[in-house]
């Protein structure tokens, strides 16, 4: 999905919104470079996938915290957990390397994808997260983020990373 879709499917549901462009950008420190407004606001996406492929996940946390892939896989019930292949990551979010984004969702029309967002994250005003590219940062709130993940029919958890 183009940034241009995704800006309009915001705009359609009534979510307030901001964006900022900057240079393709595939790091947390890269965007921390890119002297966005809201820094502490960046998201951190890990795209993850059970041992046996079966179950996949997009865990969205703060920027500055580690996700330890043991404890989360306990919490999530699932298997031994690691990153998913760019390849897995095409096929089932439609996104590229670098550009990992919750908003990805609205490419799994499956709903094969399980979204995790760390408890912390809710208590943010704003969430920075790409619209499905590198090239830009999408401001908007927590609550608006995880209505757009429910209303596609995803499985979400919200635990504590």
């Amino acid at each position: 999905m183009e940034k241009e879709r995704v800006l309009e499917i915001l705009i359609e549901k009534g979510i307030a919104f901001t964006v900022d462009e900057h240079p393709p950008v595939y790091t947390i420190e890269e965007m921390e470079q890119a002297n966005l407004p809201y820094p502490e606001d960046i998201c951190k996406n890990l795209f993850l996938r059970d041992a046996k492929g079966k179950r996949h996940f997009l865990v969205v946390l703060e920027k500055d915290k580690r996700a330890d892939l043991r404890l989360l896989a306990d919490r999530l019930g699932s298997g031994k957990l690691s990153f998913a292949s760019e390849e897995r990551l095409m096929r089932l979010l439609g996104l590229e390397r670098g550009a990992v984004t919750p908003l990805g969702i609205l490419n799994d029309a499956e709903h094969a994808v399980e979204m995790v967002f760390d408890r912390d994250l809710m208590n943010h005003s704003r969430l920075g997260v790409h619209p499905c590219v590198n090239t830009a940062t999408v401001w908007l709130a927590p609550a608006d983020l995880r209505r757009m993940v429910e209303e596609n029919g995803n499985p979400i958890s919200t635990i504590e990373i």
